[in-house]
């Protein structure tokens, strides 16, 4: 009896699934029992079969739980955010500039991905509304994934602890209580059917049963993704994300209130704390206390962490913009136009790849639509500042505002202040910092200490010219204010010698007038009442030093001889 080809090729496709599953069951049973060594080797051995093993079956429930965890372990948290960004809370916010991008670039108006149900003109039905069919379908896709995934848990867990480690804070909490929420309930429902109260947790794929579970069939689905210290861990993460998040929304409500050493003092325990914090979390908090510190005056202090900002996250927008703003309100311009020049890089490069820099699920305080605009006042800038920079402006740097000093300070204030900003942005201290910052890859620590050790040496080199210019400034009031006093005292002293006259010429004087008077026998009636009144003016008056008695007439003007009459002095 002939087989009929249909039937043939039926057999085929059936052969060829049954040797396929065979093949992906075989690379998940070695790819556990690789994991149960827990060896770095080991694990990427792990993840080249389990990726074999998704290449013949994507949909895999067993080999993709493997590969989240195979990567999780290996510390490659971006590849995990990228394998589940669907689950990812914050992508549906950035959907709608996506759709924006995607309509606005698209070459064909009424591509089908994109086909519009639009209202009729005269249609007065408010239950009809405009939709996208590609959203639409990527809803249903979802929805379809989750519904088939009864024992899905593993996926908010893991990509829970991912999030965490890219610095997605409120993310990484939200799926970490709907997965911590899911695996008791799974344990409840399985908790019910027992008849004793041994409440125990089964073992997982995770722990150092994976060895004993290699021997089970990888069809089988493992009855509880959570095991006990697992749970224990997730517990304490979860904890202290919310700690973490109640400090931030504290710290940005003082900034918000204008509560500013308020701010910088949430932000300060956040980034100086015991516990590692993730680098993209850490890169947020500094570039929020750098716009405390700059709006309450301390722009060395928001320039060093702008650089701290820069350093952890070099495609930082709003970053480059404050320090450029920082460097020209000090008119320090070739710095800021070197800023303005990277951010203009940065704008071309977003419009060039039609896309915010970094992966979907990266957190910007930008949107593509608003690049155009930036990038046009941007140019526009950079023109008015090479204009100062061509007249001659670039010497007129404000050191006093960049130290933090009022001018005609002294020159303890000055050593003081700028003792403390030495202490504080040392070129030796400027990688401190990268010791409270746990990194999402390991690899980019060596990049990120040279970018802090560059910037900081730049700083400090300003604030040493800063302290030179002023010290001169110091220095050379002073000598104008010595030679002013120098001065001021030598003119009353040449206005008493001057009219000073010793006190024996005054008297011979005035006893070779009287003598005088007396040889002529005339007498002027008004020099007998001018002698009458300055005799009763000074009579009585006696004193030992006669010099001191001119000194104090010649002061007030009294140039006139005085008559004396002598008497004897009784004991």
């Amino acid at each position: 009896m002939a087989v009929s080809p249909c039937l043939s090729a039926n057999d085929q496709k059936k052969h060829w699934w049954v040797s396929n599953r065979k093949l992906v069951e075989k690379y998940v049973k070695d790819a556990r029992c690789l994991m149960a060594t827990q060896e770095q080797s080991e694990m990427a051995s792990a993840l080249n079969l389990l990726d074999a093993a998704l290449a013949l079956s994507p949909r895999f429930e067993i080999a993709l739980e493997l590969k989240a965890r195979c990567l999780l372990y290996l510390r490659r948290f971006k590849d995990v955010a990228d394998m589940l960004q669907d689950y990812i809370p914050s992508i549906k916010i950035s959907s709608d500039d996506s759709a924006s991008l995607s309509s606005d670039n698209s070459s064909q108006p009424l591509s089908r991905e994109r086909v519009n149900l639009l209202r009729p003109p005269n249609s007065q039905d408010p239950s009809f509304k405009c939709f996208s069919v590609s959203d639409l379908k990527k809803k249903v896709m979802a929805g379809m994934s989750k519904n088939c995934d009864k024992e899905g848990q593993w996926r908010y867990l893991v990509l829970g602890q991912a999030c965490c480690q890219l610095g997605l804070m409120e993310d990484a909490m939200v799926l970490l209580q709907t997965g911590k929420r899911l695996a008791s309930a799974a344990f409840r429902r399985e908790s019910i059917c027992r008849s004793d109260d041994s409440f125990s947790l089964p073992t997982t794929i995770t722990t150092s049963d994976i060895s004993s579970a290699a021997t089970t069939p990888p069809s089988t689905p493992p009855r509880n993704p959570t095991s006990l210290s697992e749970f224990q861990n997730i517990s304490h993460l979860l904890s202290h994300i919310k700690f973490l998040l109640r400090r931030r929304t504290a710290a940005i409500a003082a900034l918000d209130a204008g509560l500013y050493s308020e701010a910088i003092r949430h932000f300060s325990k956040i980034v100086d704390g015991r516990r590692l914090a993730p680098q993209g979390f850490l890169a947020e908090c500094y570039m929020h206390r750098a716009s405390a510190y700059k709006a309450s005056g301390r722009i060395a202090e928001s320039i060093s962490d702008c650089n701290k900002t820069l350093a952890l996250d070099p495609t930082c927008i709003q970053a480059l913009d404050t320090r450029a703003s920082l460097l020209e309100t000090i008119r320090c311009l070739p710095d800021c136009l070197h800023d303005l020049e990277h951010l203009k890089l940065l704008y071309n490069s977003i419009l060039r790849d039609r896309k915010l820099p970094g992966p979907v699920w990266k957190r910007h305080n930008v949107r593509y639509r608003e690049i155009p605009g930036k990038l046009c006042a941007l140019t526009t800038k950079i023109q008015q500042l090479k204009q100062r920079v061509a007249s001659g402006e670039t010497a007129n740097v404000d050191y006093y505002a960049l130290i933090g000093l009022r001018r005609g300070c002294s020159r303890s204030e000055l050593e003081r202040a700028h003792l403390l900003l030495c202490l504080r942005h040392k070129p030796d201290k400027a990688t401190n910092f990268i010791d409270s910052c746990e990194f999402a890859d390991e690899r980019d620590v060596d990049s990120v200490k040279d970018r802090a050790k560059m910037s900081a040496l730049l700083l400090y080199r300003l604030l040493q010219k800063g302290y030179s210019s002023v010290m001169s400034t110091i220095m050379d009031e002073e000598a104008a204010e010595k030679r002013r006093k120098k001065a001021t005292v030598q003119v009353p002293q040449t206005q008493n010698s001057s009219s000073n006259l010793d006190p024996e010429s005054t008297l011979a004087y005035s006893v070779n007038s009287s003598n005088a008077s007396d040889c002529d026998g005339r007498v002027n009636p008004s020099e007998n009442e001018t002698t009458t009144s300055s005799t009763n003016a000074f009579q009585g008056v006696f004193c030992r030093d006669l010099a001191a008695v001119g000194n104090l007439l010649s002061q007030v003007g009294f140039n006139h001889p005085l008559p004396m009459k002598y008497e004897a002095l009784s004991c």
